[in-house]
């Protein structure tokens, strides 16, 4: 089950008529003989039924990712076919939705691989889960048509016709040795918040699930004469219950969407069954029906273990669409990408930047921002071609990008939201951490527990951030949905369904090389110290002076780590640097720094150590030195300055998929930062 989920019902219908006794399910593989059977009699007592029939139901569901991995997916066909021929009885194959989607495919393939793969299992009926809605509505017709088998939807019609989803139907009948088997789908209103789709804009209204599925199954209880109904539930287990308890004429649910190890076990005289997901369980399901009625029932779970052998078959689908697909080059990249966790959770990486920047090209957002746990594979690519299938498995969800209206206030709450401190549980684990991966904007982000202003110094395309003024944002969809958070409830200017991936994979095509480097815009920041100076010494150069960091046990700066940026980041290295009795004092060329200045506020940066404190991430600590100058004279100047000592960050609720990861990277390190401002004015006057 994924972040979005549809509940579903597949309802069974079973016509009993003379047949031979079933026989009792034989263990055709080890997996199978570790799988007991539970129910109402024993697999031998069933098979003695003299005046009975004895149907077989095989059953899956939230197949997702393992329909395009060669795994799980192509033992579980082998246990479909070592159980149709363990039985000589009637036997049927359902599954329960979420089947073509999400899957490391998704973004090149969509919905083709696991149709092709679904094909070779060759089930006798697929109910629509919500997942089988991540490529919209049209879709469904596409893949319905290309299936060998049909697609089944109840209650969800055309708002004005009454019509059922074209691609779907409301049931089908399966006639297997004169037994006849019908079957519907059904889906509770929880489709509105698992799916990516407007159902009323798409003109669909969606009924509901237990009034049309009682009046399906008495339709084809009476006018299909009908024994026994059994519903695939794609709703999870509590719904099921609700749903057996409250619903005429059904005998069995068998159950997807929450994804849990289900045995099968009677509810009000319903018998309720989930085979986990993405392929790890055969359900099996016997019903022995006899008079109309069901008057047995034994099933289990079977596991898809690896002493289950590969159906041959199938791993070649899957293998032949990996290797057409995933090995598609994007493009070129000149320099690693980091999509490593640990990176990602605490700093600004280069593979950050791609992402962010190529949601901003497909969007035309002024910022665009994603979650660290959105990133994924922790790995490294590159130098060298960018595959497919290393885009994919970094991005592998089937997120897609929305846009949306936030103030520069609602834009800070969001960096700030995202706030994991040194202090916090998590923070004593892995360090603090930013979260977020960014473009179009530059932040300050303290990550102690000591002031509630955690996010500052914010620039949006090199311009001061206005709290009061509008900003178009594009996250991904996950983002977008996050409950209690500045995205909630706001104006969205426009949802783009091209999957996130997908995004990243036509953005690297189109630039047929990309080189992207760390600029800065995720700036930390751990104490803040008072400024001293700035002078110019009338012959080139320019020094900034500031007391050296005293707090938090600090011990030293690292006089050659200083630097400047920009709003804009871009960058001028100190020519020269000191710490003398507790003062730190930064040499620039002035050319240089009245460059810098001219695109923007400069600030300066630096490294310091705390003594007797080993972080679990950061090699050092950052201090922030503020500085505002007025200068009279044009060559030799010295301008005191005043800055306020403010504490670093409080705790942030997180809303990341993922925590950090505790692999040792960049200590990002302590940056010392000077606002040279109007003192900058003494630069360009020299």
């Amino acid at each position: 089950m994924g972040r979005v989920h549809t509940a579903l019902v597949v309802c069974v219908l079973l016509v009993a008529a003379t047949a031979p006794a079933a026989a009792a399910p034989t263990d055709a593989s080890t997996a199978a003989a570790d799988a007991p059977a539970v129910g109402g009699v024993d697999a031998e007592a069933n098979a003695t039924q003299d005046n009975g029939t004895t149907v077989t139901i095989l059953s899956y569901n939230d197949i997702q990712t393992a329909i395009a991995q060669n795994g799980t997916m192509p033992r579980l066909a082998t246990l479909v076919e070592q159980r149709r021929a363990a039985h000589d009885n009637p036997t049927v194959l359902f599954g329960a939705g979420d089947e073509v989607s999400p899957h490391s495919l998704s973004p090149i393939s969509q919905w083709r691989t696991p149709v092709d793969v679904l094909n070779e299992l060759d089930p006798d009926a697929e109910g629509i889960g919500n997942h089988d809605l991540d490529f919209g509505f049209d879709a469904v017709e596409n893949f319905s048509d290309a299936s060998e088998f049909p697609w089944l939807l109840a209650n969800v019609v055309d708002s004005e016709t009454g019509e059922h989803v074209p691609g779907t139907e409301p049931y089908t009948v399966v006639e297997k040795d004169g037994v006849r088997v019908g079957v519907m789908g059904l889906v509770d209103e929880k489709i509105k918040s698992k799916t990516a789709v407007d159902f009323a804009e798409q003109g669909y209204e969606l009924q509901n699930y237990s009034e049309v599925g009682s009046e399906y199954a008495t339709q084809l209880k009476e006018e299909e004469n009908a024994d026994v109904v059994v519903a695939l539930g794609h709703f999870g287990v509590p719904v099921a219950e609700q749903f057996a308890n409250s619903t005429e004429n059904v005998d069995a649910v068998l159950v997807g969407d929450d994804e849990i190890e289900y045995p099968p076990q009677a509810t009000d005289g319903v018998v309720i069954s989930e085979a986990a997901g993405r392929a790890a369980f055969l359900g099996e399901l016997n019903l022995t029906v006899q008079g109309g009625e069901v008057t047995d029932w034994n099933g289990r779970l079977i596991p898809t273990t690896e002493n289950v052998t590969k159906d041959e078959n199938v791993s070649e689908v899957i293998e032949t669409a990996r290797g057409e697909q995933l090995s598609q080059v994007a493009g070129q990249t000149d320099v690693q990408l980091d999509a490593r966790f640990s990176s990602n959770y605490h700093d600004e990486t280069n593979f950050g930047n791609l992402i962010t920047d190529a949601f901003r090209w497909k969007s035309g957002a002024d910022v665009a921002i994603t979650n660290a746990g959105g990133i994924r594979s922790d790995a490294q690519y590159g130098p060298g071609n960018l595959t497919a299938g290393d885009v994919f498995s970094v991005l592998p969800f089937n997120n897609h990008l929305v846009t949306v209206e936030l103030t520069g206030a609602q834009l800070e709450q969001v960096l700030q939201s995202q706030v994991v401190t040194a202090e916090s549980d998590t923070g004593q684990q892995y360090d603090a951490e930013a979260q977020l991966q960014v473009s179009g904007v530059t932040y300050e982000w303290l990550g102690h527990e000591r002031t509630d202003d955690q996010i500052r110094s914010t620039y949006v395309n090199g311009e001061p951030l206005e709290p009061e003024a509008t900003y178009t944002v594009t996250v991904n969809s996950y983002m977008a949905g996050w409950d209690g958070s500045p995205l909630a409830n706001v104006t969205r200017t426009n949802v783009d369904y091209t999957m996130y991936g997908e995004v990243v994979y036509n953005y690297v095509e189109s630039q047929g090389s990309v080189s992207p480097e760390g600029e800065d815009r995720i700036r930390r920041i751990d104490y803040e110290t008072d400024a001293g100076s700035v002078e110019l010494d009338g012959e080139g150069d320019v020094s900034v002076s500031f007391d050296a960091p005293t707090a938090d046990n600090a011990t030293s700066v690292e006089a050659d780590s200083l630097y400047a940026l920009n709003s804009r980041n871009e960058r001028v290295n100190a020519t020269d640097a000191s710490v003398e009795d507790g003062t730190v004092t930064a040499t620039f060329a002035d050319a240089d720094l009245r460059t810098l200045a001219e695109s923007g506020d400069v600030e300066v940066y630096g490294h310091y150590s705390i003594e007797g404190n080993e972080r679990p991430y950061f090699e050092s600590s950052v201090l922030n030195a503020e500085v505002n100058a007025n200068v009279a004279q044009q060559t030799t100047a010295t301008a005191t300055a005043t800055a306020t000592t403010e504490a670093a960050t409080t705790a942030a609720t997180t809303a990341s998929d993922e925590t950090g990861g505790t692999s040792p990277g960049f200590g990002a390190g302590a940056a010392l930062l000077a606002v040279l401002a109007a003192a900058l004015l003494a630069t360009r006057r020299h």
